[in-house]
């Protein structure tokens, strides 16, 4: 089953990290990357840009844009990794993995659901 661990952490404390800090941080979750990808279970891996980038799409009537992620948290979801896990024990695992290589923040993780195009099944 794929599962979807989704990275929260406090954008502006990333957003300091100079370039080594960056850096280090990035090899020593590689290690976890290479680690699943030779396992083959590492699907999509993506950093997202920062929230100033984003615009949020209120579904009302009619649809409104608005800058700017519409979240009031103090974490922001700053990427995620799409990972091939027997089940959530798996998932968490993996999650305690890449946590021990980027310290902070919290990881979210959840199941993906599947859909085909045109179906209505998972």
């Amino acid at each position: 089953m794929l599962y979807a661990i989704l990275c929260y952490h406090d954008e502006d404390l990333v957003g300091s990290w100079s370039k080594e800090q960056d850096a280090a941080v990035m090899s020593k979750l590689a290690v976890v990357q290479d680690k699943l990808a030779k396992q083959g279970r590492l699907g999509p891996v993506a950093r997202l840009l920062p929230t100033t980038a984003a615009a949020t799409l209120r579904k009302e009537d009619p649809p409104l844009v608005i800058d700017g992620p519409y979240a009031e948290t103090k974490e922001q979801l700053l990427g995620f990794y799409l990972v091939d896990c027997n089940d959530l024990d798996d998932a968490l695992d993996v999650a305690r993995d890449l946590g021990a290589a980027n310290p902070g923040g919290a990881y979210e993780i959840r199941p993906v659901g599947m859909f085909a195009p045109g179906s209505n099944t998972t």
